[in-house]
């Protein structure tokens, strides 16, 4: 009888951590006891946010820090030795780890996940716990490591800088899955990892531990942004300091009266560098536009790096035609390792014909609902014009004095063809009233459809917010990659610790590259048709920096493109449709969205120059309109009555789906799944000592709790609002409820004290809720404080915590007797 009176901790303090210790295990390096592996879910209530629970395993077993072999997942003795075994094998799955065991202090259960025999579970005594090299070579089995070298490369521990900070469990798979495959000898492969998981960091501890191990010498970074390299460099490869770096572009420096090529020199850089080990190289830098000019790549011979990491390699290196693709055709003999959060998977490109398939994904979904990333809410702002077209009335012309084709306009053209400036104005007026109802210092990326459509919204916001403006002209920016002054801006917008700029306009410039750990606001005011480049847009705001109050964002819908959330492959491993051919290629073509609306990328410096400027029609003397040099005609026109028809928030089910249905007929599903009857469900209200518990199950299975207190009624409390959703039941208020119970009466038991104590939770219940009143930090707050300190309610006044506790579940008890 003695073990079934033990807590859970005690049964590991006692039985599981003698076992491991006898059986050899280093409690202080090999073991790690009640692992918290993700962050929990943040759930978006109103303006307010709450974490959902961590993920947690009682032990958590490693041959060496970089290397999980085991899972343990303990129960006190009143349960069997196999009740642990399923989460321990879902966690197994989570964490790719091959031996899972189960215990209840009287023994194990091992689940060898290596076997392929009966032996796939056995029962083993509290003496017979395995060693760390028992469970290595169980661990090299399941990850195909035969060969000593592969072994020395698998085995290789991180890079460690003497902080907390560690792997992520997903990056730590990551990490380990590719290096793992190196040393089996695989020399493409493809890391997909959603925007915000740390590719960048995952990246460097792949590097680090390929170069340690001796198996990588000599190593190159390509990216094909300015910025990344930059990023790259400052950041989480600054580890590799003395022996890194960047490889610059190669220039003219001269030419006789013939326009021959006296000489080149590549900009600060000598042929020295090839003793660097670590190299950061953007494609432009690596290649030229000049046939005169040999590209810079070509200096180093083509078995001279040993490793290549491609950043973003959805793109880039993406077209056949490239001369950037010629970069990896010549290095062709290191391995490859492509680094995307979007992979590209069309008819006539495909990531995985070049890279083969990916050997981890992560993806946004996942990342949200382990609390790493930041989950989204979509408001959609419906515009007449947008809903219904416009069609210019007989005579009307531009506001150059042009006549107008005769057709309807859609919103495939306002921006892009035909410019309504109140439809801009209308966009910039929505934008203000939210930032103002929400936080008008939350910083906001507003998507454009080009430059100019990004100049026009930045005045018009300038106009919509004079008062802001007024205070610091940097309240609003547009950035883009032709706007010097803007791009300065870039730095301090990503930037936590600096207010301005707080309003950024863009077009292409800010899709990639951009580390925003504090954007808020994300405005989509662009027409979005390829699902990479929402992903990528989408990715802006999925960061999380609580320090500053971010932990999730909006997202302003004006043209529907939040329908890619639907879309079956938005968030998963892309299907390959591609036809195999006997040529590889990495992308070949960018999507239709893509090639329509395509940026053009500065050969020189990486920037993003964007589409060029429009062509706008001036009226010239006796002429309808002449036309000036310049790419795309546009027509620009006023007087349209552009207005608002509908805003409404989307909402999504737990598998990041947006609800087709109703919001109260999906809840209703959902708690009829739960719960089969009104019955049912009070026999487990009234028998759940803390209601909360139920607030958080139904939140874990899809229930937006807070979303139907907006469509019902927020006086309604959480267990009319089921009841009436799911059971048609009519509401009552909780005033309604807590006048019901001092009715009753049901006072007169209790001391004075003690009565006035209940009656002042009672009144806190019909101003917040059951979850404040079962919380005993209520006793802190004012009036309950007045009765004075938490103890000497609960002792002095009702006695003991026992009895605090029994009145408040008393006081529950009335409040729902009437149903």
């Amino acid at each position: 009888m003695y073990k079934k009176n033990l807590s859970e901790r005690d049964i590991c303090t006692k039985f599981i951590t003698p076992a491991l210790e006898k059986a050899g295990w280093d409690m202080q390096m090999q073991v790690l006891e009640e692992v918290s592996f993700t962050d929990g879910k943040i759930y978006v209530r109103g303006k307010f946010t709450a974490r959902g629970k961590r993920k947690r395993a009682d032990y958590i077993l490693y041959y060496k820090p970089n290397i999980p072999v085991a899972i343990i997942e303990a129960k006190d003795n009143n349960h069997s030795v196999r009740s642990g075994i399923q989460q321990a094998l879902d966690y197994s799955k989570i964490l790719d780890i091959p031996c899972v065991f189960s215990s209840n202090g009287d023994g194990f259960l091992f689940h060898d996940r290596t076997a392929t025999d009966n032996d796939i579970e056995t029962e083993l005594s509290l003496d017979d716990f395995p060693t760390p090299e028992e469970l290595w070579e169980r661990y090299k089995k399941f990850k195909g490591i035969e060969t000593p070298a592969a072994e020395k490369i698998a085995s290789q521990e991180y890079f460690f800088d003497g902080t907390n900070r560690k792997p992520r469990y997903y990056q730590q798979i990551a990490i380990n899955r590719t290096v793992e495959a190196i040393g089996r000898g695989q020399n493409r492969i493809l890391l997909v990892m959603a925007t915000g998981t740390g590719k960048t960091y995952t990246a460097f501890q792949i590097a680090y531990r390929l170069w340690k191990a001796g198996a990588k010498k000599r190593i190159l970074f390509l990216a094909d942004r300015t910025a990344l390299i930059n990023q790259t460099r400052k950041g989480d490869f600054k580890h590799f300091k003395g022996i890194m770096t960047i490889i610059k572009k190669k220039v003219v420096i001269g030419k006789d009266g013939s326009d021959e090529l006296v000489s080149t020199k590549k900009k600060g850089i000598d042929s020295s560098d090839k003793a660097f080990e670590i190299f950061l190289g953007l494609y432009q830098g690596l290649s030229n536009n000049e046939p005169a000019v040999e590209d810079a790549y070509k200096d180093f011979s083509p078995d001279f790096f040993d490793l290549v990491i491609i950043d973003e390699c959805h793109r880039g290196s993406a077209k056949d035609d490239s001369n950037w693709r010629e970069i990896l055709t010549y290095f062709r003999n290191a391995t490859h390792i492509g680094l995307t959060a979007t992979p590209k998977e069309t008819d006539e490109a495909s990531n995985s014909e070049y890279f083969g398939e990916p050997v981890y994904s992560y993806s946004l979904r996942q990342g949200i609902d382990d609390g790493f990333l930041a989950p989204y809410r979509v408001i959609r702002i419906g515009l007449n014009v947008d809903a219904e077209g416009w069609r210019p009335e007989q005579g009307k012309t531009d506001k150059y004095g042009n006549a107008i084709e005769d057709r309807i306009y859609n919103r495939s053209d306002f921006d892009r063809k035909l410019v309504i400036d109140e439809r801009t104005d209308t966009v910039a007026q929505k934008l203000t009233e939210f930032l103002k109802g929400y936080d008008r210092f939350a910083k906001t990326i507003v998507f454009c459809v080009d430059i100019d459509h990004a100049e026009r919204m930045r005045s018009a916001l300038a106009r919509y917010n004079p008062d802001l403006v007024a205070q610091n002209h940097k309240y609003v920016m547009q950035i883009t990659g032709d706007n010097d002054e803007g791009k300065r801006e870039l730095d301090n917008f990503i930037n936590p610790e600096e207010k301005y700029p707080v309003i950024a306009t863009t077009s292409e410039l800010m899709t990639t590259g951009v580390d925003a750990q504090t954007c808020k606001v994300i405005v989509l005011d662009a027409n979005i048709n390829s699902t990479t480049k929402f992903k990528q847009i989408i990715g802006r705001g999925t960061r999380i920096n609580e320090e500053y109050g971010k932990s999730y964002f909006t997202i302003l819908d004006f043209r529907n493109a939040t329908d890619q959330f639907a879309r079956p492959d938005f968030d998963g491993d892309p299907i390959r449709i591609k036809p195999v051919t006997e040529e590889t290629t990495l992308d070949g073509i960018v999507d239709e969205e893509e090639t329509n609306n395509e940026p053009i990328i500065d050969t020189e410096t990486g920037e993003e120059i964007e589409m060029g400027r429009p062509q706008i029609r001036h009226p010239e003397p006796g002429k309808s309109g002449s036309i000036i040099n310049e790419p795309r005609p546009k027509i620009y026109v006023n007087g349209v009555d552009v207005a608002a028809l509908i805003t409404r928030e989307l909402h999504f089910d737990q598998h990041g789906k947006p609800i087709t249905t109703s919001l109260k007929d999906h809840t209703k599903e959902i708690i009829k799944g739960q719960y089969a009857s009104l019955d049912d469900f009070l026999s487990k209200w009234h028998a759940t000592d803390r209601k909360e518990a139920i607030i958080a199950e139904l939140q874990e299975q899809g229930v937006m709790v807070e979303a139907l207190y907006e469509a019902v009624d927020k006086q309604v409390d959480l267990f009319d609002l089921i009841c009436h959703v799911a059971f048609d039941q009519p509401p009552l208020t909780r005033k309604d409820r807590a006048n019901n119970v001092k009715k009753r009466n049901y006072f007169t038991k209790y001391g004075e004290q003690t009565r006035r104590v209940l009656e002042t939770l009672l009144d806190k219940y019909a101003d917040e809720g059951i979850e404040n009143i079962e919380s005993m930090e209520v006793l802190q707050v004012k009036p309950l404080s007045d009765f004075g300190s938490t103890i000497e309610i609960v002792n002095g006044i009702f006695g003991s915590r026992a009895k605090y506790m029994a009145a408040v579940k008393d006081l529950e008890t009335e409040l729902y007797k009437v149903a």
